[in-house]
């Protein structure tokens, strides 16, 4: 179902705008799972299938019209859990780690098929999102929210714009000799 889906997608621009793609940022998750032994299969697929196989899917459809611009840029959004993994996110953790490798591993593909096409992701830790509001507003009593501030050096929380600014800036020209590499965007919590 994702498959066609996202393929639809990409048919549908290549028939109905200049038939190419400059951009492309997959930008999907959800963060389920718990650990390795309270996850079920069915949680373990679910997540998958959306943090991981929506951006295989995502590159493998677009490089075709990404050839054709010239200069594309795919941005893989991941999370700091890719990188630093946690206890209690099994599924998520593995599957933000994939988008990682993945994105590597599109960029090398690309850079030795002489593809004018760079491919990167970026790496965010705990922002203000409607799925971290969520957990916070679970039990506010828990001060969620203050547990997670207090393990980023910054003391705060990242916002989307900060992460807008990390895809604008690998959507760039400014940013035409990276390619392969993560923007890890956590307030120095990966440098603890």
């Amino acid at each position: 179902m994702l498959c066609f889906s996202i393929k639809n997608i990409i048919t549908k621009i290549n028939e109905e705008f200049d038939s190419k793609i400059d951009i492309l940022i997959n930008n999907a998750g959800i963060g389920a799972g718990g650990d390795i032994e309270s996850c079920d299969l069915e949680t373990w697929e679910k997540v998958h299938k959306v943090d991981l196989d929506s951006v295989f899917f995502g590159c493998k459809f677009s490089l075709p019209l990404m050839r054709k611009s010239g200069n594309g840029s795919i941005i893989n959004i991941s999370s700091i859990s890719g990188i630093v993994a946690g206890h209690n996110m099994a599924a998520y953790n593995s599957a933000k780690a994939g988008v990682r490798h993945l994105s590597k591993s599109v960029a090398l593909h690309c850079a030795r098929s002489s593809d004018l096409v760079r491919c990167n992701s970026i790496h965010p830790a705990f922002t203000k999102t409607d799925i971290l509001n969520d957990l916070i507003n679970l039990d506010p009593s828990a001060d969620i929210e203050g547990k997670l501030v207090r393990q980023i050096p910054i003391k705060r929380l990242g916002q989307p714009i900060d992460v807008a600014y990390a895809a604008l800036f690998l959507a760039s020209d400014e940013s035409s000799f990276i390619t392969g590499t993560e923007i890890i965007l956590d307030g120095g919590l990966s440098a603890q």
